[in-house]
């Protein structure tokens, strides 16, 4: 019987768990969104609510618990408390989303998923926006440059 015996294996050893579990969250956190197989993305969804949920609070012992969870990496709870800790304070839960994507994995159709933060989507296509948006502008001066310059050649 497998009563109170939760979480995935993954098929690793729990020392592996733990290290992917690490590297799954910094990447989430440094990212945004990551693509994983759906197996993991369902397992690692809840620890990176409760380790955002620490970040919506700044106190010294929160920060600590963070960095034990992330394996001291000063980058990530620095970001983590500046930036989405804060961003996140005024929702009761829910801060990540698990998009399943149609195609599986090359190797071994395992099916994959996208681990990503609420708001991330919005804020990649604001982003894309503005950058089309500045491409649109440099484009305007180059041409207005050329003709511009195409004026001045003719008066020599």
């Amino acid at each position: 019987m497998r009563h109170r015996k939760r979480g995935r294996k993954l098929g690793r050893k729990s020392e592996h768990r733990i290290a992917l579990k690490r590297n799954i969250l910094k990447s989430l956190f440094e990212h945004g969104r990551i693509v994983t197989t759906l197996a993991k993305a369902k397992e690692y969804r809840p620890h990176a609510e409760k380790v955002i949920t620490l970040a919506r609070e700044r106190s010294l012992h929160r920060i600590r618990r963070a960095a034990q969870i992330l394996g001291n990496d000063r980058d990530i709870v620095k970001k983590l408390f500046d930036d989405i800790g804060p961003a996140f304070v005024d929702r009761p839960g829910g801060y990540t989303r698990i998009l399943k994507l149609a195609k599986p994995r090359l190797g071994d159709a395992a099916p994959r998923a996208i681990l990503e933060l609420v708001g991330e989507s919005e804020r990649r296509a604001q982003e894309a926006a503005e950058q089309a948006e500045l491409e649109a502008q440099k484009s305007v001066k180059k041409k207005s440059k050329k003709k511009k310059g195409d004026e001045g050649d003719g008066e020599e």
